[in-house]
């Protein structure tokens, strides 16, 4: 054909048969605003749509073009660096562009386009805390991020509350290195505390106004006035949630994800990627450096650190221990209750008493407890079979009083006894923040109690002597750091059907070791468990490489991921079928199932689950994710899901 305009546009439809790039003609009218990264609207399949324009072109194979309908805005909201991320997360993770450029590009504010641009300072870069130059090879990482290197590692700061500077110092440190070579820096965090808490700190470091944030908290109009913001070029520091890992920094130099083993930063959404891995990928891409940090360190890092991707940046255990708190653990089957009346009433070993007496001596004590209720099931204290009703077999619960109940047929007419050995009493093995709180009040009468769990949150205590206790991840901040902390029911979380149940318990606990004082002050934590469990014995240690490196191990041996790739693909029998032609090509592949998950109105819905070995995963989920758009195209019947290494 002869010189056209051709704008090349990326539709909002999100099928996988229809995942590409179309050509569509420019009129006169539309020239000047037509670019790369421009919102437009395009008649495709009889409806008006919308688009994204990928690239410009002078020819196309297509015989009869139509026009763009119009160009919704001039604003480039989907720059060249992004929308090619865009595609690599949609590839990776077997979902579609139009899918994955939603997380990208938040929805058009007219009115925020419309606003004056407001004058944002440049930030003010000083001299470094020197939280990161004090770990074995963090000065050299920050040598090279002053010179503009693509260094990528792993940090591993202490867990305790008054380390040199908390994590936000190491962090801050690794951005001024990057931003006084005059480079734009990322930071993603997995929730609005921690997004609040680093604000706080960038404010205080680069000073007010010289940075922007990106989170679904701040509501459509800010959220997208800070991400123009971003996209014109007009700030170089970004912080954000899991989405904010898209934001188009321009001359991107670093990324930095803090706590990377949270689930928090995996996408809920289809095709449901993890800000980690974007992380990477855009690291890769850009050339630009990476910064993964937590307390933990997940089997996902430390695959990378073994395969010599990155370089950890990690005190020894040794070390670990000497800054941190002293950690012990109490075996749960040690009651004392000879020894201690209080704890025969609240069913908790005899040194969890001690450890609180010791610690509310000089300040708070915290106790993290699994579960936020009061009393979710009873079991024999002699064998612990679960109690049942002795009518309808149902669960029995407690209520305030100690009266047994049966949600169906009500409170027990007579006592209970264990039908297995005819033991009478009973425990409550999962006891929530507010039973435990009311029994520790008895125990405890002069000292304040402080509950704190979803719904019920409490951000910061004082450092006056109390009883605080907390759900996972809704502990407060103490003043000065606690005194003492107990981790209760450990074997809930480490007993969860789960394959990273014992990584993310561990993250858990070391969160709550980086509230406590050190242990040259005192700072003790308590965990209340089964001595052998190895995430536990990890804690004792303190020990974040040597627990990752077993756990990767044990991975390798068991082909999980990260060192195999793990599709399931749910949906009618037949698709399932279907899918052998795709995935038995694949060198590796290994399936599992299918197997039947449920029955709805549309009929009977099965699983299948297929890995591979990593080299290999891309081939795996581009044969699955053709089998879905071959039978989208040919509107087959039944719902079709597919998930790429399920968090």
């Amino acid at each position: 054909m002869g010189q056209v305009r051709v704008a090349r546009v990326a539709v909002d439809v999100p099928l996988p048969h229809l995942d590409r790039a179309f050509d569509y003609a420019i009129t006169d009218e539309q020239a000047d605003d037509v670019r790369p990264g421009v919102r437009v609207r395009v008649r495709f399949a009889g409806k008006l749509r919308d688009a994204w324009v990928l690239e410009l072109a002078d020819s196309t194979d297509v015989e009869r073009l139509a026009p763009l309908e119009r160009v919704v805005s001039p604003e480039v909201v989907l720059t060249a660096a992004t929308a090619s991320l865009v595609r690599a997360v949609a590839d990776h993770w077997g979902g579609t562009f139009s899918d994955v450029a939603r997380l990208a590009v938040p929805p058009r504010h007219a009115a925020s386009e419309a606003a004056a641009r407001p004058e944002r300072p440049e930030p003010a870069v000083g001299e470094s805390s020197g939280v990161l130059a004090g770990f074995p090879g963090g000065e050299r990482y920050l040598a090279g991020l002053s010179e503009g290197r693509p260094l990528r590692a792993a940090w591993n700061p202490v867990p305790v509350a008054d380390a040199p500077g908390d994590w936000s110092g190491g962090v801050l440190d690794a951005a001024a290195a990057v931003l006084g070579a005059g480079r734009g820096v990322l930071l993603v965090v997995p929730d609005a505390d921690a997004l609040t808490h680093l604000g706080s700190r960038c404010a205080a470091v680069f000073g007010a106004g010289s940075f922007t944030t990106l989170s679904a908290d701040l509501g459509p109009a800010a959220r997208y006035r800070n991400f123009l913001a971003v996209a014109r070029g007009d700030v170089r520091l970004v912080l954000g949630t899991r989405g904010a890992v898209f934001a188009p920094v321009a001359d991107l130099g670093l990324v930095v994800v803090w706590d990377e083993g949270n689930d928090a930063l995996a996408e809920p959404r289809a095709p449901y990627p993890h800000a980690r891995e974007v992380a990477a990928l855009r690291a890769g891409a850009e050339h630009c450096a990476l910064l993964l940090a937590g307390y933990g360190r997940t089997a996902e890092v430390e695959a990378l650190a073994q395969r010599g991707w990155l370089v950890p940046l990690a005190h020894e255990a040794r070390e670990v221990r000497r800054l941190g708190p002293a950690v012990r653990i109490a075996s749960a089957d040690d009651r004392a209750e000879d020894r201690d009346p209080a704890a025969r009433a609240a069913r908790l070993p005899h040194d969890v008493f001690g450890a609180i007496r010791a610690g509310l001596a000089s300040g708070p004590v915290l106790l993290q407890v699994p579960r936020a209720g009061y009393a979710p099931s009873m079991a024999c204290q002699g064998c612990r079979t679960p109690a049942r009703c002795p009518r309808c077999a149902y669960p029995l619960r407690g209520e305030r009083g100690g009266v047994l109940v049966c949600t169906h047929c009500g409170p027990l007419p007579g006592p209970w006894s264990c039908p297995e050995c005819g033991d009478a009493r009973l425990r409550a093995p999962r006891v929530g923040v507010r039973r435990t709180a009311e029994e520790l009040g008895r125990a405890f009468p002069q000292v304040r109690v402080v509950q704190s769990w979803s719904g019920h949150l409490v951000d910061a205590v004082g450092d006056e002597p109390a009883l605080v206790l907390a759900t996972p991840g809704a502990e407060p901040v103490a003043e000065g750091g606690y005194a003492a902390a107990l981790l209760l029911d450990t074997g809930l979380l480490l007993g969860r059907p789960d394959l990273r149940a014992a990584e993310e318990a561990l993250r858990r606990w070391l969160g709550v070791c980086a509230l406590v004082r050190p242990g040259s002050r005192g700072g003790t934590v308590m965990a209340v468990g089964e001595p052998d469990a190895r995430a536990l014995q990890a804690l004792v240690r303190l020990d974040v490489a040597g627990f990752a490196a077993r756990e990767y191990a044990e991975r390798v041996e068991t082909r999980f991921p990260p060192a195999a790739r793990l599709v399931q693909f749910d949906g009618p029998r037949a698709a399932l079928d279907e899918a052998e032609a795709a995935w038995r090509p694949v060198p590796g592949a290994e399936p599992f199932g299918p197997v039947p998950l449920e029955t709805t109105g549309e009929g009977e819905t099965w699983r299948l689950t297929v890995r591979c070995p990593p080299a290999h995963g891309d081939a795996l989920v581009a044969g699955l994710k053709g089998v879905v758009a071959d039978r989208l195209s040919r509107k087959a019947h039944g719902a079709l899901r597919l998930q790429v290494d399920p968090f």
